[in-house]
C-alpha cells in the first residue's frame, strides 16, 4: 500500500550532490544524498556473483545501493518482508471481503442516507489503498523479488504510481471522509434544523466530489515529480538495464526547498494535524451530546414508559457507532501524523531523529492502519441492528428462502422493531 515507503531525511539547502527521492505513504519523501556525481560503469557491481540479497546496513548505505531503484533499500527489510510479504496478503483479501459487503450492504435502497453514502465512499477509498500496491507487495517481497534491480523504465514508473502515489491518494481521501462523517454527525446532533439543510444526500455528494478532487490535486504533482531513465549497470556478472531517479526539470527550477515545504507543509497541516486534531475535538462534542441525550432519554422513558423515544434511543446508537469508527481511525493514525510531524521539524529546523528508528515506525504505523481496514465491518456487524438485517437478507435468508420457496424480506425490513441498544443507519 502507500503507506509502506521508510522515511529519510530530507537536508535542506540541498547541495551538490546527485539526489534520489523516494516517497512514502503519508506522503513524506526522502532525498538519499550520492557521493559520487561521476561513477564509472563498475561504481554499481554488488561484487557478489552469487548474492541473493542486500541486506545489510553496510551495502544500502553505500553509494552503491543508490544509484538506481533499489526496493531493498527503501524498507527496513527485515520488518518489511514479514509484514507486506506474508501478513499483508492476508489483510488484503480479508479488506477486499469486508470493505465489499460494506458497500454492498449500504448500497441497497433502503440503506442510502447521507451517512452511509460516507461509509460506503470510506470502505471503497481503504480497499483502494490496499488494492493498488497489492500486485507489487506480493511481487517484491511474497515472492522475494525485492533485491533484483527493476526494469524497465515503465515498471518503475508503475512501481512509483501504484506503490506510492494512488494509495497515498485515497488515503488523503479516506482522511478527509472520515473527518466529513464526524462533521456530518456532530450537526445531526448538535444542529438538528441545521441538518435539514446541509446534509441532505445533493449536498453530501456533492462534499465527496469535492474531497476526492483535492486528494487528486493534492498528489498531483507526485506523479509528475521525477522521472526514469534507462541505466545499465553490472548485476550478478552480465550487464542489466535499471531505472535511475532523476526529479523532473519544473521539480529543479522551482527548486527542491520550495517544493518539498510546500508539499510536506500543506500535508502536514490539512492532511495530519487539522483532521486528527478535529476529530478528536468531535468525539468528545459527540460522546458529550450523547450522554446529554441519554439523561433526556431517561427522564422521556420515567415519564412514558409505554413511550419510549425511539428516535432518540437510534439516534444515540448512531453516534456511539460512529465514535467507535473515529476512535478507532484515531489510535492508527496518530501516531503516523506524529512521526510525520517530528521528521518535518528534524529536517528543516534541527536534526534530532534517529531515522532508522524513524523508518521502522513508520513501517509499524503503515502496517496497523492496512490492519485497521477489515475492522468498520466488524464494528456495523456489531453496532447496526439495520446493517447485520441487510446483510443477513442478502447472503444468509435469501438462501435459505429460495431453497423454501419463501421471502423473508418483509419480516427483516418492514416488519416490527423490539427495542433494543443497536443503531438503526
Amino acid at each position: 500500500m502507500a503507506d509502506d515507503k521508510d522515511l529519510l531525511d530530507y537536508i535542506s539547502p540541498v547541495s551538490q550532490n546527485l539526489t534520489n527521492i523516494m516517497t512514502i505513504d503519508n506522503g513524506i519523501n526522502e532525498i538519499n544524498e550520492v557521493k559520487h556525481t561521476n561513477y564509472s560503469l563498475y561504481d554499481n557491481e554488488t561484487g557478489f556473483l552469487e548474492y541473493s540479497n542486500f541486506t545489510t546496513d553496510d551495502y544500502c548505505s553505500s553509494n552503491h545501493s543508490h544509484v538506481y531503484l533499489n526496493v531493498t533499500c527503501e524498507f527496513p527489510i527485515n520488518y518489511a518482508e514479514p509484514m507486506y510479504g506474508y501478513i499483508a496478503p492476508f489483510l488484503l483479501a480479508t479488506t477486499t471481503v469486508a470493505n465489499t459487503l460494506i458497500v454492498v450492504v449500504l448500497s441497497r435502497r433502503h440503506m442510502r442516507t447521507p451517512t452511509n453514502v460516507v461509509l460506503m465512499a470510506m470502505a471503497l477509498c481503504d480497499m483502494f489503498t490496499m488494492l493498488f500496491p497489492a500486485p507489487w507487495l506480493f511481487y517484491m517481497y511474497t515472492f522475494g523479488n525485492h533485491y533484483k534491480p527493476l526494469s524497465p523504465v515503465q515498471a518503475c514508473q508503475a512501481w512509483n504510481y501504484m506503490n506510492e502515489v494512488i494509495p497515498a491518494m485515497f488515503h488523503t481521501a479516506s482522511i478527509w471522509l472520515t473527518l466529513a462523517l464526524a462533521v456530518q454527525r456532530y450537526i445531526y446532533v448538535c444542529h438538528a434544523p441545521v441538518a435539514r439543510t446541509w446534509c441532505t444526500m445533493p449536498r453530501v455528494m456533492k462534499c465527496l466530489i469535492y474531497i476526492g478532487i483535492a486528494a487528486f490535486l493534492h498528489q498531483l504533482p507526485r506523479f509528475l515529480d521525477r522521472q526514469y531513465v534507462p541505466h545499465i549497470t553490472v548485476w550478478r556478472g552480465h550487464f542489466e538495464e535499471v531505472c535511475r531517479v532523476e526529479f523532473s526539470p519544473w521539480v529543479n527550477k522551482v527548486s527542491l526547498d520550495a517544493y518539498f515545504s510546500t508539499y510536506f507543509g500543506f500535508r502536514v497541516i490539512f492532511v495530519h494535524l487539522v483532521p486528527c486534531t478535529s476529530l478528536v475535538v468531535l468525539n468528545v462534542l459527540l460522546f458529550k451530546a450523547m450522554r446529554q441525550a441519554q439523561m433526556n432519554r431517561r427522564r422521556l422513558f420515567k415519564e412514558n414508559p409505554k413511550n419510549e423515544c425511539k428516535k432518540l434511543r437510534d439516534s444515540n446508537c448512531t453516534t456511539l457507532m460512529l465514535i467507535v469508527v473515529v476512535t478507532v481511525f484515531l489510535v492508527v493514525e496518530i501516531p503516523l501524523a506524529v512521526v510525520t510531524i517530528l521528521h518535518i521539524i528534524s529536517s528543516t529546523i534541527v536534526e534530532f531523529l534517529d531515522y532508522r528508528i524513524a523508518n521502522i515506525l513508520i513501517l509499524i504505523t503503515n502496517f496497523f492502519i492496512m490492519a485497521s481496514y477489515p475492522i468498520n465491518f466488524a464494528i456495523y456487524c456489531g453496532m447496526s441492528r439495520q446493517f447485520r438485517e441487510t446483510f443477513k437478507e442478502l447472503f444468509i435468508r435469501s438462501v435459505v428462502s429460495s431453497r423454501n420457496g419463501t421471502s423473508s424480506r418483509y419480516s427483516l425490513v418492514n416488519g416490527p422493531r423490539t427495542c433494543t441498544n443497536e443503531t438503526v443507519l
